[in-house]
C-alpha cells in the first residue's frame, strides 16, 4: 500500500505558491491594508507603521517571498544537476529550515512565556500567532524541505 508517487518536482509547485501567497500578504499590507497587520505584528505596530517596518518588515519581507517564490519554481521545473543544481537544493533546504525553526522557537517561546513578554502580546495576537501564522510557517517548512529532496533524487523515484 504505497502511497501516490510524485514528479519529481511537484512539491516546488506548493513551496512556490506558499512564498508567493506570503509575499503577497506582505505588499498587501505595505501598500496599506490592515486586515490580519495587527494580530500579526501587533496593534501598536500596525496602527504607528514606522517607515522603518514599512521598507523592512513589509517590502522586504514581500520580496524574499519573491525570491522564495523563484526559488520554489526553480526546485520544480529545471533538471538540478551539477553545482548549479546543488545550489538550489541547499537553498531549499536552508529555507526549509530557517521556516520550520521559525514556527518551532516562536511556539515555544509563546507556550512558556519563557521570555516574560505576556504583557506587551495581546491574547488576540498570542492566540493568532499559535493557531495560524506558526502552522503557515509549519507548512511552508514541509513545501520547500519536500521540493528540495525530491530534487535531490533521480527522475524516476
Amino acid at each position: 500500500m504505497g502511497g501516490r508517487k510524485h514528479p519529481r518536482g511537484f512539491w516546488g509547485y506548493p513551496a512556490c505558491l506558499w512564498a508567493t501567497a506570503f509575499g503577497g500578504l506582505h505588499f498587501y499590507w505595505a501598500l496599506g491594508g490592515r486586515r490580519g497587520l495587527g494580530v500579526s505584528a501587533g496593534d501598536a505596530l500596525a496602527a504607528e507603521r514606522p517607515l522603518w517596518f514599512v521598507v523592512a518588515g513589509l517590502w522586504g519581507v514581500g520580496a524574499l517571498c519573491l525570491v522564495g517564490g523563484l526559488l520554489g519554481w526553480a526546485l520544480a521545473r529545471r533538471p538540478l544537476r551539477g553545482r548549479r543544481g546543488q545550489l538550489l537544493r541547499w537553498a531549499g533546504w536552508g529555507v526549509a529550515a530557517v521556516l520550520l525553526l521559525r514556527a518551532a522557537g516562536v511556539e515555544i517561546l509563546l507556550l512558556s512565556d519563557v521570555t516574560q513578554m505576556g504583557a506587551s502580546i495581546s491574547d488576540g495576537q498570542r492566540w493568532w500567532t499559535l493557531a495560524l501564522w506558526n502552522p503557515w510557517f509549519a507548512v511552508g517548512g514541509v513545501a520547500f524541505a519536500c521540493a528540495a529532496f525530491k530534487a535531490g533524487r533521480c527522475p524516476s523515484s
